[in-house]
């Protein structure tokens, strides 16, 4: 059984039917005409019950040609069993009792083959390819990869005195000379290896089993790998992911935040995150384990977010250097980096707050669902967001009272803004790929926040991107809302940023 090559654009938007490509959809409406071609009349039944199975056949042997991913594999498993009992009998006689065993065995076996149908279908919607939502901004996306050695840091996670901290950072910014026709870039890796690697990785991370992320793997995403950047010099934002995640986690995010004219450095934290591949080919697997003790799992996290905190810092300052021309690439003369906001998710959102406090290179933070971890918090001068996930009154009260006083030491600003109907994951990648069960990746109303982002609001032209279903709310959510917090904080755009931010659900300004 083949996983198959990334797919293309077109591909990625037909596989909306049910999760399934054309070819997959087809094969399951096929797999399931013999069973009620069974009560047709006599002289239908025949005909009917044969063109399924022609059609069935050619979408299985073109499946095989392709590559069958592994959730349609009890689809074409059920429509052989109700071709292998509901075939024979339309060329034969019985009589007696072996007729009656003829009728069981039809009417077993057309259950059974409907039900590993149904199966198929289901884990296909619910495990499905993710489909990227089409960025909204005026520019396309360019993405590329790099590695830095901070010469000055030791690894803290080794003992080896000549081992020194490596960072690896993926860029996405905004493009030119792309064509609708240009090769996308796959999701989770560079190579169809290094995401496999990063699929099966993440989900031994979080103790599931590898298929469940192995549809990911097979997902392109709207950047053209090394496309040549546009011109102008664009604000950075600096995001480092949740605890043992990985750089692409926030994809759609960073894909629509490059497309409004922003450069987005996401990090992948060796020995933290759950895989990370270095540019020699070695595989780092995360070191990090809950260890069931609540006070060492908080002094571990606080350490934790301590050594992100110093990678952020040291990323600022090698794109500082990218922009002078210190290394090579297409970047040199397009980062302005005086405008650079620092971000993360879960722990990487409390790695940007310590960042922002600890160096005022920065001019904006956001911290996206993260609990504070900084053990000595003090004023820090950014402007500050929190985005959070719905929490009812009278719930995790730890956390909205040190996120209050956190936000409080701004001397700017500090926001902090529940977005009704979410979980942790709705504001990264998740809800493309994972199933859509509220308690696991939220379900936020679509129709939070200004749905229109035409020129009336941004000052952009309205591209009329299609939706791409429910599963993207969450991304859009997370774009659009940090999108106006930044927007204010490094493009000093107009307006009252406290009442944008209070559309999309419950705002506290402190």
């Amino acid at each position: 059984m083949s996983g198959g090559g990334p797919l293309s654009d077109d591909d990625r938007v037909n596989t909306a039917i049910l999760g399934l490509s054309p070819m997959e959809f087809a094969a399951l409406v096929a797999a399931l005409v013999p069973v009620p071609a069974r009560r047709l009349p006599p002289g239908a039944r025949r005909p009917v019950t044969l063109a399924g199975a022609a059609v069935f056949a050619l979408c299985a042997i073109a499946l095989a040609l392709s590559g069958i991913r592994w959730p349609v594999v009890p689809v074409l498993a059920g429509g052989a069993l109700a071709l292998a009992v509901t075939v024979p009998p339309l060329f034969g006689r019985h009589a007696g009792r072996a007729a009656r065993w003829r009728r069981w065995t039809t009417r077993l076996g057309s259950a059974a083959a409907l039900l590993l149908v149904v199966a198929g279908a289901v884990t296909a919607w619910a495990l499905p390819v993710p489909v990227f939502p089409e960025p909204s901004g005026p520019y396309a996306v360019g993405t590329t990869v790099v590695q830095w050695t901070d010469t000055a840091r030791p690894e803290p996670a080794t003992s080896r005195r000549d081992d020194r901290r490596v960072v690896v950072v993926q860029l996405w910014y905004p493009a030119t000379g792309t064509t609708p026709a240009a090769r996308r870039a796959r999701y989770l890796g560079r190579t169809e290896r290094e995401a496999r690697t990063v699929a099966h990785g993440t989900a031994a991370y979080l103790g599931l089993p590898g298929l469940v992320l192995d549809q990911a793997t097979l997902a392109t995403t709207r950047s053209v790998s090394g496309a040549p950047a546009a011109d102008g010099r664009f604000p950075v934002v600096l995001f480092s992911p949740g605890l043992g995640g990985v750089r692409t986690q926030n994809t759609a995010w960073a894909e629509e935040l490059a497309s409004r004219g922003y450069v987005v450095a996401a990090l992948d934290h060796p020995y933290d995150s759950a895989v990370v591949t270095l540019a020699d080919g070695r595989v780092i697997r995360t070191r990090l384990a809950a260890t069931g003790d609540p006070a060492e799992d908080n002094r571990r996290a606080a350490a934790w977010a301590a050594v992100r905190a110093a990678d952020l810092r040291f990323v600022l300052t090698q794109l500082g250097r990218l922009d002078h021309g210190g290394s090579p690439g297409t970047l040199a003369g397009r980062l302005d980096t005086g405008r650079a906001a620092v971000t993360g998710h879960s722990l990487g959102g409390a790695a940007a707050l310590q960042a922002a406090r600890e160096d005022h290179r920065f001019a904006a933070v956001i911290d996206i669902d993260g609990y504070p971890r900084d053990p000595a918090p003090g004023p820090f001068p950014q402007p500050a967001l929190a985005l959070v996930h719905d929490i009812e009154p009278g719930q995790e009260r730890d956390y909205v009272d040190r996120m209050t006083r956190v936000l409080g030491l701004s001397t700017a600003a500090g926001y902090r803004l529940t977005v009704p109907g979410t979980a942790h994951l709705t504001f990264t990648d998740a809800p493309l790929f994972l199933p859509p069960l509220p308690a696991l990746v939220g379900s936020p109303d679509r129709d939070t926040g200004p749905r229109d982002t035409g020129s009336r609001d941004t000052g952009r032209p309205d591209t009329g991107r299609p939706d791409t279903g429910p599963r993207d709310t969450g991304p859009r959510v997370t774009a659009d809302v940090t999108a106006a917090f930044l927007d204010a904080t490094l493009r000093g755009a107009p307006g009252d940023l406290a009442t944008t931010l209070s559309a999309y659900g419950r705002l506290t300004a402190l």
